[in-house]
């Protein structure tokens, strides 16, 4: 039963599968998904069911659950809102960045970089989530980091979790897509001269656009303009994997030390993505870790960037010096 339901739910959530066993006795149970079909949520419900399975359940405890038709286009379809995710934009050698001698590196966000993140707001946004906080940090040191001309536009999306946004909710089981992409755009020389605030303001208005009926108008742009691809030119992507629970998955060897993508800016276009990641350090303190690629030379005025905006008020750091609580010591060329 086990094999047959792992192979049945494959054929339609992903494209590969593999486990690498390691000499340490450990091993890597990676997964490509076919995000057409599933999101990040239903591959948490799919990897819980396997673990389930594996450590001897006769059947899942929460059954998959298919109804697509919940999220069908509405008859007749309306689009009710801007969508600018799905802008068109086109692309001039000044929009894109190189992608030669891009390199990775995992930055820690700790208790210590949050709170010195949060000094820097504004006493009535201080209130704002970890991902809120983070995402405005990290899209202003990006684009500081890329220098685009200061009259350009730049963008970050969001990806939003659009299961609770439903009245009433979907199923447990639904495994479907059911995110959602908005975008939150600036003019460059706006988001790397104002003060954190504005990046944040942009991100939070952004994040709370997400309501069923702008679930159920995206379904409608699907059907009247033939499923778009979102814009990718200057735009920068971020997902929250932190409060999915990957890392408590088990099949019968113990937790995860680690469950995220492996490098940052996966995908076709290198440096388009990255994950918030659960992680702790070799302090142990736990926190979160988000994989960044980068052109060599933006990584190092990204990590100068970040350094100054996570130093706090009573620190002495002499510029360029690295916080080693903040970034990875290894870097990995692709």
């Amino acid at each position: 039963m086990f094999y047959n339901f792992c192979k049945d739910f494959l054929l339609f959530i992903a494209i590969h599968l593999q486990v690498t066993r390691l000499k340490c006795g450990g091993f890597i149970f990676a997964l490509r998904l076919n995000h057409t079909i599933s999101d990040v949520f239903g591959l948490y419900r799919f990897l819980s069911t396997v673990g389930e399975l594996a450590r001897g359940a006769e059947i899942p405890f929460v059954l998959p659950v298919w109804q697509r038709h919940l999220l069908n286009a509405r008859d007749p379809p309306h689009v009710s809102y801007a969508h600018h995710e799905y802008d068109n934009i086109p692309s001039t050698n000044e929009t894109l960045i190189p992608l030669d001698n891009m390199v990775q590196r995992s930055i820690f966000f700790g208790p210590a970089e949050i709170s010195a993140l949060r000094r820097r707001l504004s006493p009535h946004l201080r209130h704002c989530t970890t991902f809120e906080l983070l995402t405005a940090c990290i899209w202003r040191c990006r684009t500081i980091a890329i220098s685009p001309g200061p009259d350009e536009e730049v963008r970050i999306m969001c990806i939003i979790n659009g299961r609770g946004v439903f009245n009433p909710p979907l199923p447990t089981g639904y495994y479907g897509n059911a995110s959602a992409i908005p975008v939150a755009i600036s003019v460059a020389g706006n988001l790397c001269k104002q003060p954190l605030d504005y990046a944040l303001e942009l991100v939070m208005k952004t994040k709370y656009e997400v309501t069923e009926d702008y679930i159920k108008s995206v379904a409608d742009l699907m059907v009247i303009r033939g499923r778009p691809h979102f814009a990718v030119v200057q735009t920068y992507i971020v997902s929250d994997v932190t409060h999915l629970g990957l890392e408590d998955i088990e099949y019968g060897w113990g937790k995860a030390v680690y469950s995220g993508p492996a490098k940052g800016g996966v995908g076709v276009i290198l440096g388009l993505t990255s994950f918030y990641i659960p992680f702790k350090n070799k302090k142990g303190e736990r926190g979160i870790i988000v994989p960044i690629c980068l052109p060599a030379n933006a990584m190092k005025v990204f990590v100068k960037e970040f350094q100054t905006m996570v130093r706090r008020e009573d620190e002495d750091i002499a510029p360029g010096v690295a916080r080693k609580s903040s970034i990875s010591i290894g870097r990995t060329r692709l």
